[in-house]
């Protein structure tokens, strides 16, 4: 099981996360491409770091709302996702490129994410603006109990799919992440968030909040290092993931 975080999340003089601490834990690293975070020189230092411990380098494409942090669902017509989309994969690869490095996947950030997994249209946009890019990438999107049908249309528009499963969130019935609006959406304790990476892992699902078992196969988790306590649940992970009989 591959680890995945968000990075790069830095703006100006605005100091997010703990990139340098995170980054040699991981093995994957979303890139926040400038439209939610990130600018040209955080993008830059984020994909040296990544390179400097070999992690893989992911964009972390989103809406164009850095007051928002990229979590307000704003409109946009399938072309208008197309676009933002490309036009944020071009930056990060250039930077990377520039590196002699390389693009690795794509993972859409916040309501960009969410609206792709609530409506069909901007998925099929997302994936397409992917396949326009370079087909070769694969979309990372949230595992659920509908991901033969995702992966069936990656297949459909000819990308590689990557199924992503979070240990720090709770999940519903459905296999959705539960709202941040709610209580108790956000795992706190490290042992929760630990037990839960291990039954992604070794049991290929979880327990709903209902106590309901959802089977959700994932090739890759998702660790937040931007929380407290983070440093530490992604240490217990990565040592639980190691060392499975410990």
């Amino acid at each position: 099981m591959k680890l995945n975080c968000d990075l790069g999340e830095s703006y100006g003089a605005w100091q997010m996360g703990q990139d340098e601490q995170v980054m040699p834990l991981i093995d994957m690293a979303n890139v926040a491409c400038g439209f939610h975070a990130g600018d040209t020189s955080v993008m830059r230092q984020t994909v040296a770091l990544a390179a400097r411990h070999g992690v893989a380098i992911g964009a972390h494409p989103s809406y164009h709302d850095i007051a928002g942090f990229g979590r307000r669902s704003i409109p946009h017509s399938p072309d208008e996702i197309e676009a933002l989309m490309l036009y944020q994969l071009g930056a990060l690869d250039g930077i990377c490129r520039a590196e002699g490095l390389k693009l690795s996947y794509v993972k859409p950030h916040g309501a960009l994410n969410n609206d792709m997994m609530r409506d069909m249209s901007t998925l099929e946009a997302v994936m397409a603006a992917i396949h326009k890019y370079d087909s070769s990438l694969p979309l990372m999107l949230p595992v659920t109990v509908n991901h033969d049908r995702h992966k069936k249309l990656a297949a459909y528009v000819g990308i590689p799919v990557l199924l992503e499963a979070f240990a720090d969130r709770a999940y519903d019935d459905e296999g959705q992440l539960v709202s941040r609006r709610l209580p108790g959406a956000v795992h706190q304790s490290v042992d929760k968030i630990v037990d839960q990476a291990i039954s992604f892992a070794n049991k290929g699902g979880v327990q709903s909040t209902s106590g309901q078992w959802l089977d959700l196969p994932a090739d890759s988790l998702c660790v937040h290092g931007d929380t407290e306590g983070a440093l530490a649940a992604i240490r217990h992970i990565r040592d639980a993931l190691q060392n499975p009989k410990a």
